[in-house]
């Protein structure tokens, strides 16, 4: 059934926004797809932040122009075409699409739009493979955490003992010697053999 030109200029401006908002924008083949498998694909890409629209060749050039997008050519866009906006993570929905094909064969990502530029069938496939910024994130954990395990491990021993050390140390330090008395505060010493008196004179004074 053709549509009218007010269902073609309504389809054109979701299209239009749709595009200003993504991150990237990937073309796909999708015939041969049951309702179920299109209802199935709609719900992976919605939990991706993602979303798929089926237009128009033209419509869907027309709407690239108007969100200032590089132009389309017809070439990009052989036979029947889903556009899948991806939208927090450039990489979400060629992931997902890319992912679901491998059970359904019908999906084929055939180009795209990503960063300002146009991207070929193996350069929307590249895009798809990409691991996502979750994903990244897990590799990286995974990466250094096995080596500060080791480190941690490593330091464990040298820390016991450093502590141990520092406690007999606090031991020692915890016995005060009195400190030596300085030679000019010292009292006088008594002789041990002092000098007998002189008796006193019995002489009369004179």
């Amino acid at each position: 059934m053709a549509l009218t030109r007010q269902q073609k200029e309504a389809q054109v401006t979701v299209l239009t926004e749709k595009m200003k908002n993504a991150s990237s924008v990937i073309f796909a083949h999708y015939l041969g797809l049951t309702v179920s498998d299109i209802s199935s694909l709609r719900a992976n890409l919605r939990k991706e932040d993602a979303e798929m629209k089926v237009a128009k060749k033209t419509l869907i050039q027309l709407a690239a122009k108007n969100a200032s997008a590089p132009d389309v050519s017809d070439e990009m866009l052989p036979g029947d075409i889903a556009c899948i906006f991806s939208y927090s993570e450039p990489t979400s929905g060629a992931g997902v699409a890319h992912k679901f094909a491998k059970d359904h064969p019908s999906i084929q990502l055939v180009g795209g739009i990503f960063s300002g530029k146009i991207l070929s069938k193996d350069e929307a496939l590249s895009l798809a493979t990409i691991p996502g910024r979750l994903q990244l994130f897990g590799i990286f954990i995974g990466m250094i955490q096995s080596p500060l395990s080791s480190f941690v491990r490593g330091i464990g021993s040298p820390l016991t003992m450093f502590a141990r050390a520092m406690s007999e140390y606090a031991k020692t330090k915890s016995v005060e010697v009195a400190p030596p008395t300085p030679a000019s505060e010292a009292p006088a010493e008594t002789p041990s053999n002092p000098a007998p008196e002189a008796p006193a004179s019995d002489a009369p004074p004179a």
